[in-house]
């Protein structure tokens, strides 16, 4: 493609800038998008799509990728959920998200795939500045979000991987924002303790907010945990509930899940027998349905106490 077709590109289908980056490290950032249009309200937890022309440049030391010549005009779009920083700009009060226009994603990168697919988009992210150019989808959607928690005393367990932690910050955030009195416990389990890129947020936050925890969990390294564990480990230990400061009862609170589909544990129904299964690995949707809460289904259209986001 020749420069000017590469803009052609850019000029007609960007309609975004990014209007600020923080890098966490190599592999980690906060980035803040700034749409051409009315970007419009949306709710804590819910997600729009970025996206970059096949053209663009990608990181250096990812799986490299093979296109044929009629693909480095098409963009490859990805799925991310919003994240939030908490507070306003040089302050301490917390963000309305209401009252900017801008939207923030919280992005991995995503060096090489297990199963063979290349990743397309988070090197080509990786690449960008204050000022680049991209695509942000219009339509922000999604039904992993707040509403299912009708009575403001409840408990909110929000157990998350990685960067799923993102929609997770922004419902923390909004509960706060708005008052929530029941407790609210936010952990997120990576692998080493460099990855939580909102740590020193979440610390402030909990020096402010008496309901507020937030426990960052690490399985590569003794740091910030204080040991080695999942989040699993958390639940049958008997830690969360600890901090809580008492037993989890799925008539006053509401868990959400967002990130590696091994912690979640979503049950497939067997096609054979026709019975739900849990997956072999054990995951936190079946630790608390044996204690009595209830997963959401969206193929029975059940509602339940543990809501979940997939992410990966």
């Amino acid at each position: 493609m020749t420069a000017d077709d590469m803009q052609a590109v850019r000029s007609t289908r960007y309609n975004a800038t990014v209007s600020d980056l923080k890098r966490i490290h190599s592999d980690l950032l906060v980035m803040r998008v700034q749409p051409d249009h009315a970007r419009g309200n949306y709710l804590a937890g819910q997600y729009c799509t970025l996206g970059l022309a096949n053209f663009e440049q990608r990181a250096p030391g990812c799986q490299e990728e093979s296109l044929k010549p009629d693909d480095f005009a098409k963009l490859v779009r990805r799925s991310y959920s919003i994240s939030h920083s908490f507070y306003a700009e040089g302050t301490n009060s917390l963000r309305n998200t209401a009252e900017d226009g801008w939207v923030e994603f919280y992005i991995v990168l995503v060096r090489e795939n297990l199963d063979g697919r290349v990743p397309g988009l988070t090197p080509r992210l990786f690449q960008l500045d204050v000022g680049s150019r991209l695509q942000l989808g219009e339509k922000i959607v999604g039904h992993f979000n707040l509403e299912p928690v009708k009575n403001n005393a409840q408990d909110i367990v929000l157990l998350s991987t990685g960067t799923g932690e993102a929609p997770h910050n922004s419902m923390a955030a909004d509960l706060l924002r708005t008052g929530h009195t029941g407790r609210i416990l936010n952990a997120c389990c990576v692998r080493l303790a460099k990855d939580l890129g909102y740590l020193e947020t979440h610390r402030k936050l909990m020096t402010q907010y008496p309901n507020y925890t937030y426990l960052p969990l690490t399985t590569r390294e003794v740091t910030v945990g204080g040991s080695k564990k999942y989040i699993q480990d958390l639940i049958t230990s008997g830690e969360l509930e600890a901090v809580l400061g008492h037993t989890m009862k799925p008539e006053s609170t509401h868990v959400f899940l967002c990130g590696n589909p091994k912690m979640i544990g979503i049950p497939a129904k067997n096609k054979e027998t026709g019975v739900w299964e849990y997956p072999q690995s054990q995951g936190v949707i079946e630790i608390l349905e044996k204690r009595g809460f209830l997963a959401d289904n969206a193929t029975t259209k059940t509602h339940g106490n543990i809501h979940f986001e997939k992410y990966w």
